[in-house]
């Protein structure tokens, strides 16, 4: 007999006001909470469950050791017309992105192209909320962030790489836009968890054991390494991230980053970065709505090998989840729920204003 997990379905406006009402009892700041919390709540309407408001959960325990800062300094330094520094003073992942986003946007709106680079922040969430939020303003953009290490180096035996995110976002001015948000392993560490589990094994291309040999046990793969996407190709593009995520932010980089499994009292210091472009400098709305619409026409008009199974675009799960949601709800765990819940019970701490 299969347990089905209780869940309560909420619409969107609700779970963004509890989700912000949580990360104020956890210490945030009022507008602070509000924008971390949209990340997450769009990462919930797409889909992406992992990364959505289940890391309220897992921010809250690193908030209440002292391991995050709930109230940081962010400061943005423009050191080019078009370029910021964003230091991140170790605030939740999502504030500081959200607060790059913004530097990076604003200097696009100005010259064009706006360029961000943060470091001290921490686990941000995915990357297509981010291009969403960056498509729905005209912008294409191109955002990453470095992460824990749990990849190894092409042909060794040491995790030195996180399975660091990439995420690309083109708007659509007619429509939805064509958004690309991947990691770097071929799977997440989740699915290897969930085969351990139900005892069955995984494909050899999935991860290594501890000695850096493919393996399809996926209690050998739980002590080694997860492979890279498209192999010695996916360790470049891996190493890539993080040298604009990580070198050139001023943020940690490869195994300089801390582990918040770990070390969930340390600072992290991730880095992340933004690179926006303002699409209506290249032309007026309605050509590029008929060149993305034509785009994605070609695409679709493709014949499929399962019928069943028609070619898509980048993101249009995500987008028909995000639009299937904000009409009929979102469910959410119950305990879940009721661990929000508790974070939003202790109230907003004495003097809570929005952060300057």
């Amino acid at each position: 007999m299969t347990n089905i997990t209780p869940t309560t379905t909420t619409n969107e406006t609700t779970l963004q006001d509890l989700a912000s009402q949580a990360l104020r009892g956890l210490g945030l700041a009022h507008d602070d909470a509000a924008d971390a919390a949209r990340i997450l709540v769009l990462a919930e309407l797409f889909g992406v469950t992992t990364h959505g408001v289940s890391r309220i959960e897992s921010y809250g325990e690193r908030l209440e050791i002292g391991g995050i800062t709930p109230r940081p300094n962010i400061e943005i330094n423009q050191v080019a017309p078009s370029i910021s520094l964003v230091d991140g003073d170790n605030g939740v992942g999502p504030l500081v992105g959200y607060r790059a986003l913004e530097a990076a946007m604003k200097s696009a709106r100005e010259f064009g192209v706006g360029v961000a680079f943060a470091r001290g922040s921490n686990h941000f969430g995915p990357v297509a909320p981010y291009n969403y939020i960056a498509a729905e303003q005209g912008f294409a953009s191109l955002i990453c962030s470095n992460a824990t290490t749990t990849i190894t180096p092409w042909g060794g035996k040491e995790a030195k790489l996180g399975n660091s995110p990439l995420g690309f976002g083109i708007p659509n001015p007619d429509g939805d836009p064509i958004i690309l948000d991947m990691a770097m392993s071929v799977v997440a560490r989740a699915k290897i968890r969930n085969a351990a589990k139900a005892g069955s094994t995984i494909p050899a291309t999935w991860a290594t054991d501890n000695q850096g040999q493919p393996t399809t046990d996926p209690k050998a793969a739980l002590e080694g390494f997860l492979l890279p996407v498209g192999g010695h190709k996916g360790y470049g593009l891996a190493l890539v991230v993080d040298l604009f995520a990580g070198v050139l932010s001023g943020a940690a980089y490869l195994s300089h980053v801390k582990s918040w499994v770990d070390a969930p009292g340390e600072p992290q210091n991730l880095g992340h970065f933004f690179l926006v472009i303002d699409t209506t400098r290249l032309g007026q709305k309605s050509w590029l709505a008929e060149r993305m619409n034509d785009f994605a026409d070609i695409l679709h008009s493709t014949p499929a090998t399962n019928p069943d199974a028609p070619v898509l675009l980048p993101g249009e799960i995500e987008m028909r989840n995000l639009a299937r949601q904000r009409k009929t709800g979102i469910a959410i765990d119950n305990g879940l729920l009721a661990k929000i819940r508790e974070y939003a019970g202790r109230g907003a701490p004495v003097g809570d204003k929005a952060a300057g």
